[in-house]
């Protein structure tokens, strides 16, 4: 088999999410930067490839797949390497769960709420919305309680190995974490916070680091 191409950006977090797979899976790989947010719009070649112009997306020996999850999901299936993905029912569905609650809960508020307002807006030049950023804010301290929770004592979330739910997580934590808000917050969940600077460890999270962690 070919080396797979991951169509993304470094510096977006589900590109990040589909990075540490193959990071963690030992596949070699390509990063094909595909700048989305540019004044043209989304480029037409990524449109063949994601009809909703989001990313990343995956190429592989003639089959293209997009959505993170499924793309992750793929990766651990389709490449030898350490198992991301628990065998028992339990273990399984609290990684689908964890999954669930980031794509659902806490990525639009702790990217686009409290991040965009603090790390991007200020770079270019863009005024916050300060009611948006407190309605985000409430978001994310509820997104981090229940995740210290399903977290209890165990290494990570779905128990003693590294899951997908935990390279799901890291990422959006990650930039969370580089502002004022997402330190005070996380400062209130010991168990959390020791979690994150765990991950943030791992040769695939520093291998994988975009442009505003580097800045920091």
């Amino acid at each position: 088999m070919g080396d797979p191409v991951l169509h993304g950006l470094s510096r977006s977090v589900y590109t990040r999410i589909a990075r540490l797979a193959l990071e963690e899976k030992g596949v070699r790989y390509t990063l094909e930067e595909v700048e989305i947010f540019g004044p043209d719009g989304v480029p037409k070649e990524h449109l063949a490839r994601q009809p909703f112009g989001r990313i990343p997306a995956l190429t592989h020996d003639g089959f293209t797949l997009y959505e993170t999850g499924a793309i992750t999901r793929y990766v651990d299936e389709a490449f030898t390497g350490p198992r991301l993905q628990p065998r028992e029912p339990p273990a399984r569905a609290r990684m689908n769960q964890v999954i669930g609650i980031v794509d659902s809960y806490c990525y639009r508020p702790m990217i686009w709420g409290v991040f965009y307002a603090r790390i991007v807006a200020p770079a270019e030049r863009i005024q916050p919305e300060e009611g948006h950023l407190a309605q985000s804010l409430a978001k994310c301290r509820s997104c981090c309680r229940a995740l210290e929770e399903i977290l209890g004592s165990q290494r990570y979330f779905a128990g003693g190995e590294l899951t997908l739910a935990d390279l799901h997580v890291a990422p959006i934590l990650l930039y969370f974490s580089i502002t004022r808000e997402g330190v005070e917050t996380l400062s209130a969940h010991p168990r959390l916070r020791a979690w994150l600077d765990d991950m943030a460890a791992r040769p695939s999270v520093q291998l994988t680091k975009g442009k505003y962690e580097l800045a920091q």
